[in-house]
């Protein structure tokens, strides 16, 4: 059944359809009598204003679309919190799309989006060099980068310094006397990813370490499966060439790991000590509570919406800004048996 539309209340009132129109966008140019007429006709036909078509006739969305890499992990959601807290204040909601870190299907959804004339689109990126990205923008649809820095001419973006947080990670294990660490993480072809083994490397380069006491074991995804499959490949090395720490490019797939470890007998941190990073809800409450680097979940997503609208505003006259929040090392059991600290190391 088809539902009711604006011509159906003009009929049932006895009014035109302008008259309908103004009782639902400018009640002040209608009489009292005419407004109630009209309003009798809605309730009774059980009417419902199509929101969606008036904005796009008008050529403004209220809904933001957020296109992040994994709806699996809880780092995503927080963030996504975090938008949503903002742009509710603004009567804007928020449409979450998961790209899965599957770059086609990020493109399939920049073209969705495009289609549906979004307010602005937020996104935790595949591919940076996506031009789909940049095509956006022209059209009138502003962006804003999430947990990734690009490139400051093209967009506003927020994050972490990823780098800093590999740093602090690897630096924490080293203090621990950790002399052969493993970096688990991939695809490499994630810009976080890359950066927090950098900034593994960092730390090794400020303490004489050589690269080679750094294993790098790519995953082909960030997620706790991941992570338990490359404990067996860990444990399948022969022991003289077993890292006895691992630094992991986030917290599911230090938790997969973690998991495997138990399960087959490898006390954590004894034998191998684990760091992860993002420090999700679950990383405190794990069966050893998790080292790791915390970002700030939901300080990131409200940033980042403050920072879409504000580029909207501005109409064009707008410089594009890149604000990046310091991470902080939450230490636990994984990586040290004494009572957890917090350390944060200053910003240089």
């Amino acid at each position: 059944m088809t539902p009711p539309g604006i011509k159906d209340v003009a009929a049932r009132a006895g009014v035109s359809v302008g008259t309908v129109s103004n009782v639902l966008n400018r009640p002040y140019l209608v009489s009292t009598t005419t407004r109630a007429r009209v309003q009798s006709a809605i309730d009774a036909l059980g009417f419902v204003r199509n929101e969606a078509a008036r904005h796009l006739r008008a050529g403004q969305s209220r809904t933001l679309a957020y296109v992040l890499l994994d709806a699996g992990n809880p780092f995503f959601t927080d963030v996504a919190r975090g938008m949503e807290q903002v742009a509710s204040e603004q009567d804007l909601a928020v449409f979450l799309c998961n790209s899965a870190e599957n770059a086609r299907r990020e493109d399939d959804y920049l073209d969705l989006l495009l289609e549906q004339r979004m307010r602005g689109v937020l996104i935790t990126p595949v591919n940076l060099a996506n031009e789909r990205l940049a095509a956006l923008p022209a059209r009138g649809v502003p962006v804003v980068l999430v947990d990734s820095a690009g490139d400051e001419n093209k967009h506003c973006s927020v994050g972490v310094d990823d780098v800093e947080g590999g740093d602090l990670a690897v630096s924490h294990l080293l203090e621990q006397g950790h002399r052969n660490i493993a970096f688990l993480g991939g695809p490499l072809s994630i810009p976080q990813v890359r950066d927090r083994q950098a900034g593994a490397r960092r730390a090794l380069d400020r303490a004489g370490a050589p690269h080679s006491a750094l294993t790098v074991l790519e995953t082909s995804a960030l997620n706790v499966a991941e992570g338990q499959r490359a404990g067996q490949r860990l444990l399948g090395l022969p022991g003289s060439r077993r890292p006895t720490a691992v630094f992991c490019a986030n917290d599911l797939l230090a938790l997969g790991l973690l998991q495997e470890m138990t399960t087959q007998g490898v006390p954590v941190p004894d034998e191998v000590a684990i760091v992860g990073f993002d420090d999700i809800e679950f990383a405190a409450a794990a069966a050893v509570p998790l080292t790791s680097v915390r970002q700030p979940r939901e300080a990131l997503g409200r940033r980042a919406v403050e920072l879409l609208l504000e580029e909207e505003e501005a109409d064009g006259d707008h410089e594009h800004r890149s604000i990046k929040f310091s991470p902080e090392l939450v230490v636990r059991a994984s990586s040290m048996s004494q009572r957890s600290t917090r350390r944060r190391r200053p910003t240089r």
